[in-house]
């Protein structure tokens, strides 16, 4: 399948506005200047010119597709495409023994293109190996999700990763107001207008994505068309915008790599006391479809990891959010959630219970079964009690204030120090109870 069929020179009837308007030269390209711009990695391509093998790695809308095309244009290269949705091993040994007939025949060399790179399967991904490595195709792949989650290492080691960003609101604003004049390939014979602030809600529908901008303002510029009839420059309003949009779709992919920077900065910002920050990636996370138990069981974790002991309640409050949306569901349940992300937000913090536990599991790993003190062994039978079990075990409530200075941790360990309170919110208490019961300890 070639993604690229139709030229720049010949155009389809019907064609959509975002593969008219796509780039025909490198100096038409809006936006990643730290690929293309002055001195970096892909600027004065020409032909012959080496370029290794790239994973374009950025979200959609931003160009991938279009620069593997004019990658190919400006190295005068063979340029074949596929996409991995529907390609299969297959697929790529052909089109990798067609490079090598145009390789061996008249010296010319392919650019492969793999959109959606990260759906091969490793034996796909594997098949591409030993050509990439023997140069007779220079790979291209697109993806975007992180490629060290989709991409096996071994084709990762044979590639270069470039980082495509979202275009931004100027450049958005600047391809709108190039399609709207463009009489060749843009919206020029429909004579519509836009000004700068209905661009401004258009840009912010994109979302940082070319082709969703394309796409609501060719919807909306035919809604100002109509709307207009016979007279002169129709003029595309907020109103035609907001139709064409139909709501914002949020980048947020449940299973890759905008998933895990959502989430990610969701719990730094609950960790940084920043409640306004918290509830809006909160508000991403659910708004784009996410399951809101997800999103709760970080809550619960972060109660424990992150708040503990500094607030005894913040667990409790995380998960009585957790029941409340179990019983009342979507919409009403972003109510609890809210008001639990911003207790949790401003709840003094510890990271006590991590510590502890991590210290506790060091011990048992390097230092292994440690036999139980056998005053500590129930005594229950007289077998038990022929061996020491429970003799000289002290019953901590029959001494005063119920406590008896004791160690309880293995005899070859005892001493070491696991838990340490933070100086923060309640802690502070269980700190000052923990250095009176070492205080006595040191007494006795």
């Amino acid at each position: 399948m070639d993604l690229f069929a139709s030229s720049a020179k010949k155009r389809h009837v019907g064609q959509p506005l975002a593969e008219r308007m796509r780039p025909r030269s490198l100096d038409e390209l809006v936006g990643q200047h730290h690929l293309v711009g002055p001195g970096r990695i892909l600027s004065n391509l020409a032909p012959g010119r080496a370029l290794p093998s790239l994973i374009l790695w950025g979200p959609p809308g931003s160009g991938k597709t279009t620069l593997a095309r004019l990658l190919g244009e400006a190295l005068k290269a063979e340029l074949t495409a596929l996409s991995a949705v529907d390609a299969g091993v297959k697929d790529v040994r052909e089109a990798v023994a067609k490079a090598g007939e145009r390789r061996d025949q008249f010296g010319a060399r392919t650019l492969l293109f793999i959109d959606e790179i990260h759906r091969f399967s490793k034996t796909q991904q594997d098949a591409l190996l030993p050509h990439v490595e023997a140069g007779t195709v220079t790979l291209i792949g697109a993806t975007t999700e992180n490629p060290s989650f989709g991409v096996v290492a071994a084709l990762m080691s044979r590639t270069r990763v470039v980082r495509l960003e979202p275009l931004s609101d100027p450049e958005l604003s600047a391809l709108a107001q190039r399609a709207v004049h463009d009489h060749e390939r843009g919206l020029g014979a429909l004579d519509v207008t836009l000004d700068a602030e209905v661009a401004g809600q258009l840009v912010a529908a994109a979302a940082g994505d070319a082709r969703r901008l394309y796409s609501v303002l060719e919807v909306a510029a035919d809604l100002a068309r109509r709307a207009a009839g016979n007279a002169p420059g129709a003029a595309i309003t907020a109103e035609h915008i907001a139709e064409a949009a139909q709501g914002r779709n949020l980048l947020y992919d449940k299973a890759g790599d905008e998933h895990y920077g959502v989430v990610s900065v969701f719990i730094k910002s609950m960790r940084g006391s920043d409640p306004d920050a918290a509830v809006y990636w909160m508000t991403r996370m659910i708004e784009a479809g996410e399951d809101p138990r997800f999103v709760l069981r970080r809550m619960v974790i972060f109660a424990a990891e992150d708040v503990g002991n500094a607030d005894p309640q913040a667990l409790g409050v995380a998960v009585a959010a957790l029941q409340a949306v179990e019983l009342v569901g979507l919409p009403e349940g972003v109510l609890p959630m809210t008001q639990a992300v911003t207790y949790l937000a401003l709840a003094p913090k510890s990271n006590a219970a991590l510590t502890a536990y991590a210290a506790a599991r060091k011990l048992v790993t390097e230092r292994g079964t440690l036999p139980v003190p056998a005053r500590y062994r129930p005594g229950a039978t007289a077998l038990d009690r022929s061996m020491g079990h429970g003799k000289g075990y002290k019953y901590p409530h029959d001494f005063a204030g119920h406590y008896v200075p004791e160690d309880y941790l293995p005899d070859d360990i005892a001493g070491e120090k696991i838990y340490q309170p933070a100086a923060s919110g309640f802690e502070v208490e269980l700190g000052e109870r923990l250095a009176a019961i070492e205080a006595r300890k040191r007494a006795r």
